[in-house]
């Protein structure tokens, strides 16, 4: 069974190969190791093994979780919420995390720039597309792109740094990488800078490099199963 390091360094081969097929820098992508369901201490050996950016998706898992990292690496990782975030947790999340990748509707848009301005801080935030026509999905359709981009644009404290998206799960990961591909070149018109791709998770980030994603979120192939 390979090891936390063998498994990381497997992931890191894959992502510098795809991106040398897409004519791209390694330097462009950022991997964000997702740790949901795995303790601490699992986020402190990749932080020693040069990892750095990690993702959750839940504040009552995260809080502590990065808490206790602080007190054994302080400086050294940095937090990114990548799953749909309610407004009641915005201020926990806030605490720890400074990117949101699931920017979904307007009333959380409200809540981040009330608590960002409060506190003096600029949240970076990813816009959550919704690639199917299942309204639970959560995400934003991407005909209404362009005036919530505005939207968040013009928030206090609210850094719109790109899109996010999760691949459908019908077996059309091409078509709908290409939509955020599109997305993401409409987004730049209103929000120039706004050129991040959140896209990519274990199974399907050599295709969401291919398609032009900055941000891979990449879980299991690097933590393995959940502890028993």
């Amino acid at each position: 069974m390979a090891t936390l390091a063998e498994r990381l360094a497997a992931i890191e081969t894959k992502i510098q190969d795809a991106a040398r097929q897409a004519n791209r820098l390694r330097n462009e992508i950022t991997l964000v190791v997702v740790s949901k369901n795995h303790p601490a201490q699992l986020v402190v050996n990749l932080v020693d093994l040069g990892q750095r950016d990690f993702g959750e998706n839940r504040d009552q898992e995260a809080a502590p979780k990065a808490a206790e990292v602080a007190i054994e690496r302080p400086g050294l990782a940095n937090w990114h919420f990548v799953g749909q975030l309610q407004t009641n947790k915005v201020k926990s999340v806030l605490n720890y995390a400074s990117t949101v990748h699931s920017l979904d509707r307007e009333s959380l848009l409200r809540e981040i720039s009330k608590v960002a301005s409060n506190r003096g801080i600029e949240v970076e935030v990813f816009i959550q597309l919704n690639l199917t026509d299942d309204p639970e999905r959560g995400g934003i359709a991407p005909e209404n792109l362009l005036a919530f981009a505005e939207a968040a644009a013009a928030s206090p404290g609210v850094k719109p740094i790109g899109v996010m998206a999760v691949a459908s799960l019908d077996g059309q990961e091409e078509r709908d990488f290409g939509l955020v591909a599109e997305a993401s070149q409409q987004l730049q018109t209103v929000v120039p800078s706004a050129r991040f791709v959140s896209a990519g998770m274990s199974g399907d980030f050599e295709l969401a490099i291919s398609y032009g994603a900055t941000h891979l979120r990449i879980g299991t192939a690097i933590t393995g199963s959940r502890p028993v």
